[in-house]
């Protein structure tokens, strides 16, 4: 097959027309391609607005259309395949500790190479975790142990889905082909900014379950890790509970893919001698803005198109402080989340489904945070800076699980807000108008401001009077790392960080191929 790129489509031409616009650049009959594949499809706005498509296509005698085509812009297409390792055994199997991507495609791959793995997830499959959520955004009832933070999915669950990444890995394809096979829809395999929905992950995440049953996983809802065996730094059993009941579970290669939340069982791996540091992260808030308004600032006449998806954002800049503002897990057409874990503390996430067709916009608005900024160097310093964030923000909400809001331009004047304007804020189960300096630290809320009118200049209207603030924003990324060899193995054999609460990702795709990977070390040992 044949690689080209650079092929555009103006907003009101069809994708059908890609075969008709790829003979013209190879330079031959449209009925001489035989097959039409997109490989990846973006948005391009400098001179109007236009997609641009890279396709593979196959075309009859393809040398001869190579040679006369004469174009750098097309090239042969040797796509790279993952391929599983090679099948092994095992007497004791393997577990993995957590549902979260990094999880789930560790536990898919053990299985598929024949491992059998015991994966123990705290929380609630994900049928019932939605209901058990719905009931915390309705009323406030909040369950420790299955919530936005734990249970089938981890926390990417409860987001927009988003599947785009800095890094090229071969197990990238990989995993969005076994998402597509599971009924996230096609347009992730090519789209430059691939989302599933929290709507599309549902179905996705009930048939991943099927599979991995079917595989011989042996899958267990409501068992938490509780503690640790070794013997001469080997490990060697897991402790677990489920239901109130402990029980031990023999164990030798165990894959902890714990997400950023579940700081008890951090605490019990530090407390037995598992090696942490504490590592750089990001606080702030969530920003809302009207849909509307940033379609428009940022499609300008084209806003509204028919064909256009609803606008995103990317956004930072280096403070004079130097501090450094960014944007994070934009969720267009989306709702902001409450996302507690723990009791009588306040998070907020964001969250879009699909089809993005809420009337708001929201994103994290997050300012960096070095351990330098903690009051002591200890490795878990990091988690009790988080906890204090969000137990003022829980005070200052009200004692009931709102969340404090604020306008952006009572918060640039530290002024208690007390009404919304044009802006309603989307939290549930509600938000309480204050003003948000109460409860940020002060070099937060220094730079928030700084950053606001600069990233305004970038945006227009992301500055905008009406723009909600919503506090507190803590868990962008685990304030722990938990450090491994070449081997993918912490200072305790046996035992294998993974993805993002190990300070080894930073989003779905990335943590789903760190899982994968750490699964490929475990097989290798064997």
């Amino acid at each position: 097959m044949l690689r080209l790129e650079g092929i555009k489509l103006n907003l009101d031409e069809k994708q059908a027309q890609l075969k008709d616009k790829a003979a013209a650049r190879l330079r031959c009959r449209p009925e001489e391609i035989t097959d039409l594949r997109i490989l990846r499809r973006a948005i391009d706005a400098r001179e109007g607005l236009q997609f641009v498509y890279t396709v593979a296509v196959a075309v009859k005698n393809e040398n001869q259309v190579l040679r006369r085509c004469r174009d750098k812009r097309v090239t042969v297409y040797m796509p790279e395949k993952y391929r599983l390792p090679a099948p092994v055994a095992c007497d004791t199997p393997p577990v993995v500790v957590g549902m979260g991507p990094g999880g789930l495609f560790a536990a898919l791959v053990l299985a598929k190479c024949g491992l059998r793995p015991i994966v123990l997830e705290r929380g609630e499959a994900v049928e019932q975790r939605c209901e058990t959520v719905a009931r915390f955004w309705r009323d406030g009832t909040l369950n420790t142990e299955s919530n936005v933070q734990f249970g089938e999915g981890g926390a990417g669950a409860f987001s927009d889905g988003k599947l785009n990444t800095g890094t090229k890995d071969v197990r990238h394809r990989f995993i969005l082909e076994q998402l597509v096979s599971c009924g996230a829809p096609e347009t992730i395999l090519y789209d430059a900014k691939p989302h599933v929905g929290t709507d599309m992950l549902y179905i996705a995440l009930q048939n991943m379950r099927r599979e991995l049953l079917a595989l011989g996983a042996d899958i267990r809802f409501g068992h938490r890790l509780t503690g640790i065996d070794t013997a001469d730094g080997q490990l060697t059993s897991l402790h677990v509970t489920a239901q109130g009941e402990p029980y031990t579970l023999p164990c030798r290669h165990a894959l902890l893919a714990l997400g950023h939340s579940p700081r008890d069982t951090v605490e019990m791996l530090y407390s037995v001698g598992v090696h942490m540091e504490a590592k750089p992260f990001a606080v702030g808030v969530r920003i809302e803005h009207r849909q509307s308004d940033m379609d428009a600032a940022q499609y300008r006449r084209y806003a509204g198109h028919a064909n256009l998806p609803v606008s995103t954002y990317k956004l930072s800049c280096h403070l004079d402080s130097g501090r450094s503002a960014f944007s994070f897990c934009v969720c267009p057409g989306g709702q902001v989340v409450a996302a507690a874990s723990e009791a009588g503390r306040v998070v907020t996430n964001g969250m879009s489904e699909y089809a993005r067709d809420k009337e708001n916009i929201n994103g994290a608005l997050l300012i960096n945070v070095t351990p330098a900024d903690f009051p002591t160097d200890h490795p878990l310093a990091g988690i009790a800076f988080q906890r204090q964030l969000e137990e003022a923000a829980y005070a200052l909400g009200g004692g009931d699980y709102r969340a404090p809001a604020q306008r952006v331009e009572d918060f640039l004047l530290h002024r208690p807000t007390e009404k919304a304007g044009s802006v309603t804020p989307s939290y549930r189960p509600g938000v309480t108008y204050t003003d948000l300096h109460r409860c940020l630290p002060p070099f937060v809320a220094e730079a928030i401001a700084e950053a606001l009118p600069i990233l305004g200049s970038k945006l227009r209207g992301y500055d905008a009077p009406d723009a909600i603030l919503t506090a507190v924003e803590s868990r962008s990324s685990s304030p722990v790392k938990i450090p491994r060899g070449e081997d993918y193995q912490c200072n305790i054999r046996g035992i294998y960080p993974c993805g993002e609460g190990a300070g080894y990702a930073g989003g779905i795709l990335s943590a789903a191929a760190d899982g994968i990977r750490c699964a490929e070390a475990i097989i290798a040992t064997l």
